[in-house]
Order: C-alpha cells, then sequence, then structure tokens
C-alpha cells in the first residue's frame, strides 16, 4: 500500500484564480477595433493607431466598463481646499486622464460625481486612478492614501486637504 498520497496535508490556502472578465485578451481576436472609441486591438494590446486590416469589430474593456458603469478605480477627494480650488483641481484630474488615454486606451475616467462633503471620480483602470492620486499629492500636497482591493483588480485613492 501507499500511504503517501494520502498523507498529504489538505489544509493549505489556495490561491483564489479570479480573472478580470474586462481583460480577458483571450476572448479578443488580433486586429479588432471598437466599435465605440475606434481603438484597436493589435499585438497583444490596445492602441489608438490605425489599423488597415481591421477584421472585427467588438468593443473594449473600457467602453464595456463605461457601459456597465463597473470602475476598476474610485479617488474621493474632500476638504476645504478642493472647494476652493475645485476647478483647477479637476483640470489636473483632466489633463492626467487625457496624457494617460494618449498612451493607454483602456485608462480613462467614467465619471465625476460631485457632493458637498467630497467628490469621487470613477476610472476604468487602477493605473490611472493612482496616476490622478499621485498628482494631486505632487502639485497640492495633502493626505494622500491608496488600498488595492479584490487581487489588486481594482483600487480606492483617497487624497484631502483642509
Amino acid at each position: 500500500m501507499n500511504f503517501k498520497s494520502n498523507s498529504r496535508r489538505k489544509d493549505r490556502l489556495l490561491k483564489d484564480q479570479r480573472k478580470d472578465a474586462y481583460l480577458d485578451q483571450f476572448s479578443t481576436r488580433e486586429s479588432s477595433v471598437c466599435a465605440k472609441c475606434n481603438a484597436v486591438y493589435t499585438n497583444g494590446r490596445w492602441t489608438w493607431k490605425t489599423s488597415e486590416q481591421t477584421t472585427t469589430r467588438t468593443t473594449c474593456p473600457a467602453c464595456r466598463r463605461i457601459s456597465d458603469n463597473y470602475p476598476a478605480g474610485y479617488i474621493e477627494i474632500k476638504g476645504n481646499f478642493f472647494v476652493q480650488h475645485s476647478n483647477d483641481i479637476l483640470n489636473l484630474v483632466n489633463n492626467v486622464e487625457r496624457q494617460e488615454k494618449s498612451d493607454r486606451p483602456l485608462e480613462r475616467i467614467i465619471a465625476i460625481q460631485e457632493s458637498k462633503s467630497k467628490t469621487v471620480i470613477t476610472t476604468t483602470g487602477i493605473h490611472i486612478a493612482r496616476r490622478i492620486g499621485e498628482a494631486l499629492s505632487r502639485s497640492y500636497q495633502g493626505t494622500f492614501d491608496f488600498q488595492y482591493a479584490d487581487g489588486e483588480k481594482s483600487i480606492r485613492v483617497f487624497w484631502e486637504r483642509e
């Protein structure tokens, strides 16, 4: 009898193999073009470069996130300083988005929701959310923090200055 196979430890933790359905590259065909934003999937990534051989029309992950209203990033901006300088700060946020989007089509702002106590910006990617938080901290100082959640598939960024 072979008892070796039965004596394995069964109490070890197994990593959850969750996949981000919005970034599933195996379901996207090469030389596909997004029907909504005209981003092109080529050489394993989404780009703005036009391709003469676009064979398939599809919807890119960013446009799917926007239509499903399923953000990957949340940026919470609070404080008296923001209330006094909201136009300048939102211009900075839009400039960061413009710069990110020019190189990476999947990094976009979904919505900016303002209330009396805070403003929440939702994004299609985790990288743009963190870069916006870093730009706010670099330009206006204040308190900057971020937390990854769900196996680094989403992020929450907090920035505040009184």
